[in-house]
């Protein structure tokens, strides 16, 4: 009858059962923009959980960043004025 040679090492044995704890996990999609995600999480590409609005988007951030430097902008309109007291 066959016996081992040698001793099969706790790290060769234990590579078998390395993978077993691995599943498969579920997908589920958003209900506003049909993005791919993980269940029970916000959506990280439109900023919904629920049909309501809950995370700020990099899009959404930009856009009233954008408006910030609008109204900055023309709040901060300076009339340049000569010397002589005229405006240019």
């Amino acid at each position: 009858m066959p016996v081992p040679k040698r001793k099969r090492s706790r790290a060769r044995r234990d590579k078998r059962f390395a993978n077993k704890g691995i599943k498969i996990t579920a997908v589920a999609h958003c209900a506003q923009c049909q993005y791919a995600l993980v269940p029970h999480q916000a959506c990280y590409s439109c900023g919904y959980y629920k049909g309501a609005k809950v995370l700020t988007t990099k899009a959404d951030r930009g856009e009233k960043r954008s408006q910030h430097k609008k109204a900055k902008k023309s709040s901060s309109e300076v009339i340049d004025v000569d010397e002589s007291g005229t405006q240019k």
